[in-house]
């Protein structure tokens, strides 16, 4: 039976890529998107053009009701589910309320993960993506204005891990992969637009990763044996020292 993979926040950057090296090692891939159908549907073309099978599915995952909604046309169209990437995140946008990044990072995140469960066969799991800023908040400090989406990350990562033993009950594991700043992503855009030093203190540690390397890891982190709750990383090197000390 076709393994099928659900990605968030699939039409562009970390999410679009991710979906297209799954698509390339087998899965069948389901990609959330919240509003830009034209952008979904040329990752799907390319997937498809790749000889691979791709779908999207129309979500704003901080709407309970659409995404009820897409998980019901998952559940009717396809009827099982063998990974989920969460890999959609935000709060730094201009018309972002203060209580928007926690409504995403943390409620919308336990929200998807309850909502499909119930389709996740054993020996699924979900693979949650974060950032070394929000993985390691309260240990290394955060420019200001990432610190609501670091501390609603960290809160959303924390709760999935509080999920593991009734996770590991349904032979669902758990996988995190944390990323120093991304180069491309649309977050270190935006904040490039608010903080520029803040970016650049990053590159002076540094080569930042690129959007393929991290959907790499993402994707290693998705397909390989692993321990429940195992954390990936990927660049940061300074930020390494923290994981030692990971609970």
């Amino acid at each position: 039976m076709k393994r099928i993979a659900l990605v968030t926040g699939a039409s562009r950057g970390i999410g679009a890529e991710v979906a297209l090296q799954l698509a390339s090692v087998g899965y069948l891939v389901v990609l959330n998107y919240r509003e830009k159908r034209a952008r979904a549907d040329k990752v799907v073309n390319e997937i498809e053009s790749a000889g691979g099978k791709a779908i999207a599915l129309q979500a704003d995952l901080a709407d309970v009701a659409s995404v009820e909604t897409m998980v019901a046309l998952l559940a009717d169209r396809l009827g099982h589910l063998d990974l989920l990437v969460l890999n959609a995140s935000g709060g730094l946008e201009l018309a972002a309320g203060p209580d928007y990044a926690m409504r995403l990072n943390r409620d919308a995140q336990l929200t998807l993960t309850e909502l499909v469960r119930p389709l996740m066969r054993p020996s699924s799991r979900i693979v949650f993506v974060t950032s070394h800023q929000a993985h390691f908040v309260g240990q290394k400090a955060v420019p200001e204005d990432y610190e609501p989406i670091a501390l609603s990350k960290r809160a959303g990562e924390d709760a999935l891990r509080g999920l593991i033993p009734e996770l590991q009950q349904q032979q669902i594991d758990l996988a995190v992969v944390s990323g120093d700043m991304i180069d491309g992503t649309i977050i270190v855009r935006l904040l490039e637009r608010r903080n520029p030093e803040a970016v650049a203190a990053r590159r002076d540690h540094g080569v930042l990763p690129t959007i393929e390397e991290f959907a790499q890891v993402v994707v290693q982190a998705s397909t390989t044996d692993i321990e429940s709750g195992q954390t990936f990383y990927v660049g940061g090197s300074d930020y390494l020292q923290y994981s030692k000390n990971e609970s």
